[in-house]
């Protein structure tokens, strides 16, 4: 596991290059521009509802000892619960919206590291690549959502909470990493069997996902850049990969 999720966070090495190799900057325009405009949405819903979340937690304390400790404990709460939704909300909006703007960069990429000529692969169109982003992120915010809640209990332990902290991010990562991978998988299998080949193969998910989740804390160069540069490295690990199946196949 640990291995893969390094080769994960290798595989940025060089996107940049290879990005401007292709000449595939211009693919990203719209998707930058889906990620700068949700990220900007979530921040404002952030600073507007955050004060409002802790306000809601702090009436909870009805003693006016400790009512000021008990209040900022509740904004700080408050605070980190918007970001926990906010990151999850951002990933799975943009990595949906960006289907079908990303899945032509990632079969591009495929091209020019196996030689097989583009559209070789299962061709769809717009709306479909639209609607298989839509139910892949749908289903991955679902198993977040669900796993998110008892991990963020888990947070109000001492001691244990740091480690609520380090399980909220690689599940977040992982997810990212998913998404990131799904744009090659869905030229290749179908939903299930795409799910079936992430799960073998989470820890290059989990990696991937760690420099993307990284990227979010980067302010506005992050959100630039980070799907360009993670689709890219997930692309060149999943068609790795899918190559070395082939070629056992075929033995």
């Amino acid at each position: 596991m640990l291995k893969n999720i390094l080769k994960g966070i290798k595989a940025y090495a060089g996107t940049f290059a290879l990005i401007s190799k292709l000449k595939l900057w211009k693919y990203f325009l719209v998707p930058v521009l889906i990620s700068v405009l949700t990220a900007a949405i979530i921040v404002l819903l952030a600073i507007w509802l955050s004060g409002s979340i802790g306000g809601f937690i702090a009436q909870i304390w009805i003693w006016d000892w400790g009512k000021e400790a008990f209040t900022a404990v509740s904004n700080f709460i408050g605070a980190t619960v918007i970001v926990v939704i906010g990151l999850l909300l951002y990933k799975h909006i943009v990595m949906a919206l960006s289907a079908p703007f990303m899945s032509p960069v990632s079969e591009k990429i495929e091209a020019h590291l196996t030689g097989i000529p583009a559209h070789s692969h299962t061709n769809t169109t717009f709306s479909e690549q639209l609607w298989r982003g839509i139910r892949i992120n749908v289903r991955n915010l679902a198993k977040e959502i669900l796993f998110t809640i008892p991990i963020l209990l888990l947070g109000f332990i001492p001691v244990i909470g740091v480690v609520s902290t380090v399980l909220l991010f690689l599940m977040q990562a992982y997810y990212a990493g998913f998404g990131n991978m799904d744009y090659t998988l869905e030229r290749h299998f179908n939903y299930k069997e795409s799910v079936a080949f992430v799960k073998k193969n989470r820890g290059l998910a989990i990696g991937n996902g760690i420099v993307f989740m990284l990227f979010l804390f980067v302010p506005l160069v992050g959100i630039i850049l980070v799907l360009p540069l993670s689709v890219t490295a997930a692309t060149l690990k999943t068609v790795e990969i899918l190559k070395k199946d082939t070629l056992t196949i075929k033995k």
